[in-house]
């Protein structure tokens, strides 16, 4: 089962730098060479980048260690010792990496090939050449190598996303989703068919809009009810929250309101954001008259099926105006 995994820790190691060389020049009828000894490489560095050919952590629940290459030690005649080689971890976008013993966050990699240093390689010490002088010409002592550095990183992955789709079990998230985007959810006659976060990319011309679907909030959710909660935070970064409302219900608006209120319990961020709502399944009514009333909820609404991709259009276009300014 390729289960999403959005939360990962593992430990790096930098390299540690290589010694500085204790040397004297040796060559033939000179003696009494002075030092030559080379500086010790630097250690590799531990790297962290961003590959949009990744959606999920899963890779670190089998790898959870990563060590780079030391650096070598200095040599005679003044040879550098070889650089440690780096070593590249590459993680979605989205994911933010933190210092998980002192619980502080180190950075945020947003886009594709992005890179950070999440642990430096030692520096090389120097050898006994820098350290002659006219009151020591033959020093006979250089320097260690700076230590590696070693962390255990806590990896949380938030998706990047234009528009959150928020709603109940079964109002049509998902049906929404693959009705205007590329994405292929599961989509079943059950609750929580919604498991995991799933993305989806509309795109118009020039124009792409990304959409993440998370699992159905349910009443109690502040409370650890259902699966909602557990992904709230992927459509922490969006500036849209699109809520899918089931206009078959007895109560749409009062779910509405219901839903605002775990969102609001969750994080009260989450009231900045502009929203949207989209009464779906209008092909189940048997008249107009609901939709009338609803017509007064006081917050910018449409009436959709996204089931027969009717009044999707104007919906969408609404929401390009919001991220283009169109």
């Amino acid at each position: 089962m390729n289960k999403f995994i959005d939360k990962a820790i593992i430990r790096v190691v930098s390299g540690k730098g290589g010694d500085g060389s204790i040397h004297l020049h040796r060559e033939k009828y000179i003696p009494k060479g002075g030092p030559d000894g080379g500086d010790g490489g630097k250690g590799g560095d531990v790297i962290i980048v961003g590959d949009n050919n990744l959606s999920t952590l899963r890779d670190f629940k089998y790898m959870r260690k990563f060590i780079a290459e030391n650096g070598g030690n200095g040599m005679g005649n003044n040879k550098h010792g070889k650089n440690g080689e780096s070593i590249y971890i590459k993680v979605p976008p989205g994911t933010r990496i933190f210092d998980h013993e002192m619980n502080m966050m180190l950075f945020d990699i947003l886009y594709h090939g992005e890179e950070h240093i999440a642990a430096y390689g030692g520096r090389g010490g120097r050898g006994n050449t820098h350290f002659k002088s006219s009151v020591r010409q033959v020093p006979l002592y250089a320097e260690e190598g700076k230590p590696e550095e070693e962390k255990i990183l806590r990896l949380e992955l938030l998706l990047i996303a234009n528009v959150g789709l928020v709603g109940y079990p079964n109002a049509g998230k998902s049906t929404f989703l693959s009705a205007v985007s590329d994405a292929h959810p599961k989509i079943a006659k059950y609750p929580f068919t919604t498991l995991i976060p799933n993305l989806g990319i509309y795109t118009d011309d020039k124009i792409k809009i990304t959409f993440a679907d998370i699992p159905g909030i349910i009443d109690g959710a502040h409370e650890g009810k259902g699966l909602g909660f557990e992904f709230l935070r992927h459509i922490s970064r969006t500036s849209i929250l699109l809520f899918i409302i089931d206009i078959t219900e007895d109560d749409p608006i009062g779910e509405y309101n219901r839903l605002l209120k775990e969102l609001s319990i969750y994080d009260r961020k989450m009231m900045n954001k502009k929203r949207v709502i989209a009464f779906n399944k209008i092909d189940m009514l048997g008249n107009d008259e609901k939709m009338e009333d609803l017509k007064e909820i006081g917050e910018k609404h449409f009436f959709i099926s996204a089931k027969e991709k009717r009044g999707l259009d104007e919906l969408l276009e609404y929401i390009k105006s919001l991220i283009y300014g169109k």
